[in-house]
């Protein structure tokens, strides 16, 4: 079904690992089409809960295929504009899975490649990753992505970043908002099991809405529309089965119906 990722589950935990080791998990056409669809079917599937974005090898994502890009350098505008509106919606369909993603990260994560962990809700980097938006560096600029870095580090460090294009190494990415967690290598998984074990407990309805609600109070100004808005949320969420659920069994002191283990 797929020939540049591969999915494997465990339990409600989906993992999409992008499998192009031997060019860094570069992107090109066919892996920015299989992700997308990857994506969709993921949405799709009720018993996936997390998904967990990884790249096969020492490296997360390299970001574009150097033959993509020697590619884009001849094309003509109209064919750049289609490659481009096919990255942007495989970054939106990433981005606005209603189940929590986690972006795990080793080694490289450039260009597009730290758009990818930007799109994820959570980012967790082993200790030797690096991040860059490179993009400059090759006379071009980093416009797809820019919503996901920008939300992730806002636009006073990406003013600095999107135009030095300097290596960011994890625990700076860490301190700007980048990523969540950093682990030493050898516990990178431990650290992605340790974020996923709190998302399973979360009401998979309650975690969609919640999604939707940050994009919805983000960025407005605090009046009586906002408030208004927040109210009717909710109001709606309270009246759920799976809200009604979560209470009883809080006040029962039994597990929500929705808990899955996680190996």
């Amino acid at each position: 079904m797929f020939e540049t990722i591969s999915i494997e589950y465990a339990g409600p935990v989906a993992t999409l690992w992008m499998a192009r080791p031997d060019v860094f998990n570069a992107f090109n056409e066919q892996l920015i089409d299989e992700l997308t669809r990857a994506c969709e079917q993921l949405e799709h599937d009720a018993s996936v809960r997390v998904v967990v974005l990884a790249g096969r090898g020492p490296h997360f994502s390299a970001g574009a295929d150097l033959n993509w890009m020697r590619r884009a350098a001849t094309a003509s505008e109209q064919d750049n504009l289609q490659d481009a509106r096919r990255f942007a919606r495989m970054l939106h369909t990433l981005a606005s899975l209603s189940k929590p993603t986690i972006a795990r990260v080793q080694g490289g994560a450039l260009g597009g490649g730290t758009g990818l962990a930007a799109a994820c809700d959570m980012a967790v980097a082993s200790s030797d990753a690096v991040f860059s938006t490179s993009e400059v560096k090759f006379g071009i600029i980093p416009a797809v992505i820019s919503p996901y870095v920008l939300r992730a580090i806002g636009p006073r460090q990406a003013m600095r970043y999107f135009q030095s294009a300097e290596r960011i190494s994890a625990e700076r990415a860490l301190a700007i908002g980048l990523v969540h967690e950093v682990a030493a290598a050898d516990q990178l998984d431990a650290a992605v099991a340790a974020l996923v074990k709190p998302l399973l407990a979360g009401g998979p309805l309650a975690q969609k809405a919640a999604k939707e609600l940050i994009g919805a109070v983000h960025g407005r100004p605090l009046d009586a529309a906002t408030l208004e808005d927040t109210a009717q949320r909710i109001a709606r969420q309270r009246c759920t089965a799976e809200a009604r659920d979560g209470v009883s069994a809080f006040l029962d002191k039994r597990p929500p119906a929705w808990i899955h283990s996680y190996p």
